[in-house]
C-alpha cells in the first residue's frame, strides 16, 4: 500500500466528549499503581508519604501543560513520538521515541493480562498452574483487542465501566478511612501523617527524590490521552479543560488515600505488605472481607490498564505511519468501524509474544527488569 492510499484512507471516528476523555484519563493514571506504591513511598519518606505524592502531582502538571501546549497545536494521533518529528524532522528520532512509548505501553499492557490472569485464579479460588495463567491472559488479550477492532465507541465505553469499577475501590479506602477517623480508636494516628522518617543510609533529600520518583510514575498516563485526538470532539477546545482536571483529581485521590493509610496503618506494615491497601481496609473496617473483593477490583483496574495502553499504541502506530515514518500499512482504517485495524492486529501481536514471554519463560527478575528498564526509557521521552 503506497503513502498515497493511506492519506486517501477514511477519519478515525471522533466519539469522545468531554466526559468520556475525563474518564479515559483518570482511569489511565489511577491505574493499579495506587495499590502498591502507597507502600512502597511510605517506606522512603516514613509517615509524610502524601508529600511525595503532593510534589509528584506538581511536576506532572507542569508536564501536562507543555502537552496541552503541543496537543492544541498539533491535534492528531501519535502523541510524544508526532512531537518529535515535528520538533526534529528526523524520521531516526521519530522513531525511537515512537518505539520506547509503544514498548511502554505493550509491556504495560502484556503485564496487566497476566495480573489479570492471576486475579482471576484468586478470585474463584482454583489453579491450573502456569498453562492456565498463559490461556487466560491471551484470551483477556483477544477481548482488547476485539473491543477495540469494534469501534472506539465501544472502546471508551467499556473504558467508563472500568474506571468506575476502579475508582469505587479506592472510595472504599477513602471512606472506610474517614468513617474509621469519625469513630477513634486505637488504629487512627494522626501523628503519623507528618512524621518524616528515611533510612539510615539515606539523606532526607535523596529519599524524598527516590519517593517522588515513585509517584510520579504513579502519575503519568495522561499522556496516553494525547494519542486519542483524532477521535475526540473538537480536541483544541476540550482538552486544556479536561486534561487539567482529570490530573487534578487523581492527584487529589493519591494525595487522599496515602494519608488514610498513614494514620490507620503503621509504616512498616504498609511497607511489608504486598497490598496496603489491604491493611488500611482491615484496620478502619474489620469486617468487611477485602481480601475476596480486591481480587476482583485488581481485575477490573488492570483490564482498564490494557484497554487504555493497546488503545494508544495502536494509534501511536498510526499516527506514526501517516507521517510516513512507519510502513503506509500501518496507517490502514477499517471502512466502516473507521478503527486503525492493522495496527490494532499490529501491536496485539507483539503483546501476545510479552504474554508469553513474561508468563511461560521469565522470572520475577526478568521482569521487574524489562519493567524497570521501560520506565527508564519513557523517562528519557518525558525529559
Amino acid at each position: 500500500m503506497t503513502q498515497a492510499a493511506v492519506e486517501e484512507q477514511p477519519e478515525l471516528k471522533r466519539v469522545m466528549g468531554p466526559g468520556l476523555l475525563l474518564l479515559f484519563i483518570i482511569g489511565d493514571i489511577l491505574g493499579t499503581g495506587v495499590y502498591a506504591l502507597t507502600g512502597d513511598v511510605a517506606a522512603e519518606v516514613g509517615g509524610a508519604a502524601w508529600l511525595p505524592f503532593l510534589v509528584a502531582f506538581m511536576i506532572a502538571m507542569v508536564t501536562a501543560f507543555s502537552y496541552l501546549e503541543l496537543v492544541t497545536k498539533y491535534p492528531q494521533a501519535a502523541g510524544a513520538a508526532l512531537y518529535a518529528h515535528k520538533a526534529f524532522g528526523i524520521h531516526f528520532v521519530t522513531f525511537l521515541v515512537a518505539f520506547i512509548v509503544m514498548c511502554s505501553g505493550i509491556t504495560s499492557a502484556a503485564t496487566a493480562s497476566r495480573f489479570f490472569a492471576s486475579n482471576f485464579f484468586k478470585g474463584f479460588g482454583f489453579d491450573w498452574g502456569t498453562a492456565g495463567i498463559v490461556a487466560i491472559a491471551l484470551l483477556f488479550m483477544v477481548m482488547v483487542a476485539a473491543v477495540n477492532l469494534r469501534g472506539v465507541g465501544e472502546s471508551v465505553k467499556l473504558n467508563v465501566v472500568l474506571t468506575i469499577v476502579e475508582i469505587t475501590g479506592l472510595m472504599l479506602v477513602i471512606f472506610v478511612g474517614f468513617w474509621a477517623f469519625t469513630q477513634g480508636g486505637d488504629t487512627v494516628d494522626f501523628s503519623r501523617v507528618i512524621a518524616f522518617d528515611t533510612a539510615e543510609d539515606k539523606n532526607a533529600f535523596l529519599a524524598v527524590t527516590t519517593a517522588t520518583s515513585l509517584a510520579f510514575f504513579a502519575m503519568v498516563g495522561f499522556e496516553d490521552s494525547v494519542n486519542m485526538a483524532e477521535e475526540t470532539k473538537d480536541p483544541v477546545k476540550i482538552f486544556p479543560k479536561i486534561l487539567l482536571t482529570g490530573l487534578g483529581i487523581a492527584g487529589v485521590v493519591y494525595i487522599v488515600v496515602a494519608i488514610v493509610a498513614v494514620a490507620l496503618v503503621p509504616v512498616g506494615t504498609l511497607e511489608a505488605s504486598e497490598t496496603p491497601l489491604v491493611e488500611v481496609v482491615k484496620a478502619g473496617a474489620p469486617g468487611l472481607p477485602i481480601e475476596k473483593i480486591l481480587p476482583f477490583i485488581s481485575m477490573f483496574a488492570v483490564a482498564n490498564t490494557a484497554l487504555i495502553n493497546m488503545l494508544m499504541a495502536s494509534r501511536l502506530i498510526y499516527g506514526m505511519a501517516k507521517q510516513h515514518v512507519l510502513p503506509p500499512v500501518l496507517g490502514t482504517v477499517h471502512p466502516s468501524r473507521r478503527t486503525p485495524w492493522v495496527a490494532i492486529v499490529f501491536t496485539t501481536s507483539i503483546a501476545f509474544g510479552l504474554i508469553l514471554y513474561v508468563t511461560a519463560f521469565a522470572n520475577d527478575k526478568a521482569i521487574s527488569t524489562l519493567g524497570g528498564t521501560t520506565s527508564l526509557l519513557l523517562l528519557a521521552v518525558f525529559a
